[in-house]
């Protein structure tokens, strides 16, 4: 009895000699929980916290340049992927983008997040298809101009100039870049078109070609816009002088051959509007006012005389085939509005070729347009004189805007914004791709950009900012000095 009665004792003291060490180790465990996920006994798990990551500088770039890449490689994921694709990284970004201004919403007013024609015309458009012929087409395409318009307001909003231009340069260097690859192998060593991206391989007889951008025209505006944002970098000294010059030689490059009808007015305008701005910021500010009052009047002057001749000046350019073939497209459009002037036929963006009233025009010119080639012409057949009129507003107020501040302050960087509207603007003449895609998004960013330092809503502001005396910093819209680029 008294051997099985201290073999039960024994039994029971063994585990009681290890009880020291393995209590200590599970305190240490409960210790590391937090650390590494495990669940203790009285503390909930722990969460990553996402906010400091979507309030970085680094997802900030890394967003405007996917932005940018997107949307200017629109045409080669279509072609890669399909319009679905495309579609789902639109809609990735754009739900990127609300919790970055989530996030950020200390930093914005909600009445600075966009200009105030922009919303106008995007509402406009969307209360469109109450009256479309196509309601559902009109959705869709009242969606992608959101998504895209949604994308320039929020790169305005986390990137300064410096950086928005900067993002740009990189993205644009390798779309060109790429563009010229592919040109060169499909016309040099395969000798066999591309036809999922639209490169006919006719570089070997120096153009035109498409490269990644779907057609020469659309080549040869990105490539203006490539040029100016080179230029504008090699100023300012954001890249390499090597890198910079290369830079300028592949969009002029590429210009030339894109073969483009626009691309020599477009370039030969911007550089009117350059020359012309640099001569403003040479003057004194006291003399600086006049001169732009000069300026504008004169600007608005030849906008009046050319609508007022402009029966003459299609009558000069109707020798040329593709002139004439533009004429007659706007000549229908014209008519046509008539049946529907003041609200349009809705809103669809690049026209959806089975739906009137697009399908009837190209069928009574024997064509297959996909647009109006002319963004003012486009929106007056889609949303009418009064979608046309908002239109205009909100692109002379951000050109305005725009202009002015490129002429108070000094960097460089903020002459990249007029000028890039002067060449939207200008081509929107002959394209309409400044209603969708790479040119709506420029064009939003230019005029979030604009707004963000001349408003009437920034002058509210200063009226209730504190009495002189009270030290309040000299900081530009972005945060940064004036002198900042």
């Amino acid at each position: 009895m008294d051997v099985r009665r201290a073999v039960r004792v024994e039994d029971q003291a063994v585990p009681a000699r290890g009880r020291g060490p393995r209590r200590a180790e599970h305190r240490d465990r409960a210790r590391r929980a937090p650390e590494i996920g495990v669940v203790s006994a009285d503390r909930s798990p722990t969460r990553p916290d996402p906010r400091p990551v979507l309030a970085s500088a680094e997802l900030a770039r890394a967003f405007t340049i996917a932005s940018f890449a997107a949307v200017f490689g629109a045409s080669a994921i279509r072609g890669l992927a399909g319009d679905v694709t495309y579609a789902t990284v639109l809609t990735g970004l754009c739900a990127l983008g609300v919790a970055m201004l989530i996030v950020r919403r200390r930093e914005i007013e909600v009445l600075h997040l966009a200009p105030t024609t922009l919303v106008v015309f995007v509402v406009w458009a969307g209360a469109s298809v109450l009256w479309s012929t196509d309601a559902a087409r009109t959705a869709v395409g009242w969606a992608a101009l959101v998504g895209v318009s949604f994308l320039g307001v929020v790169i305005g909003h986390v990137r300064d100039a410096h950086q928005s231009v900067r993002a740009l340069g990189d993205v644009l260097r390798w779309l060109l870049a790429a563009s010229l690859a592919l040109e060169v192998l499909s016309g040099i060593l395969w000798d066999t078109p591309i036809p999922f991206l639209g490169i006919r391989g006719d570089i070997t007889e120096l153009g035109p070609v498409q490269g990644l951008f779907g057609s020469r025209n659309d080549l040869g505006v990105v490539t203006v816009i490539a040029l100016l944002t080179f230029l504008v970098e090699w100023r300012t000294r954001s890249v390499r002088p090597a890198t910079a010059a290369a830079s300028v030689a592949l969009s002029v490059g590429l210009a030339l051959l894109s073969g483009s009808p626009t691309v020599v007015l477009v370039a030969v305008v911007t550089a009117v509007a350059a020359a012309a701005l640099a001569a403003v910021r040479t003057l004194a500010p006291r003399r600086r006012r006049a001169a732009q009052l000069t300026l504008g009047v004169a600007v608005l002057a030849a906008l009046a005389l050319a609508w007022a001749q402009r029966a003459a000046i299609a009558a000069a350019l109707d020798g040329r085939d593709d002139l004439s073939l533009r004429t007659d497209l706007w000549g229908e459009i014209l008519r046509f509005s008539d049946d529907s002037p003041v609200h349009g036929f809705g809103w669809f963006g690049p026209w959806p070729p089975d739906t009137a009233p697009f399908s009837v025009l190209n069928f009574g010119l024997d064509q297959q347009h996909a647009s109006a080639l002319n963004a003012y012409l486009d929106v007056l057949l889609q949303l009418g004189w009064a979608g046309l009129l908002v239109f205009l507003v909100l692109c002379a107020l951000a050109l305005a805007r725009a202009w002015l501040v490129a002429g108070e302050r000094r960097a460089v960087v903020h002459t990249w914004a007029p000028l890039t509207l002067v060449a939207l603007l200008t081509v929107s003449l002959f394209e309409s791709s400044v209603l969708s895609g790479a040119g709506l998004l420029l064009l939003v960013l230019c005029a979030v950009r604009a707004g963000q330092s001349r408003s009437w809503r920034e002058r509210l502001g200063n009226r209730a900012a504190p009495a002189p005396g009270v030290a309040t910093g000299g900081a530009d819209a972005q945060g940064r000095p004036d002198g900042a680029g």
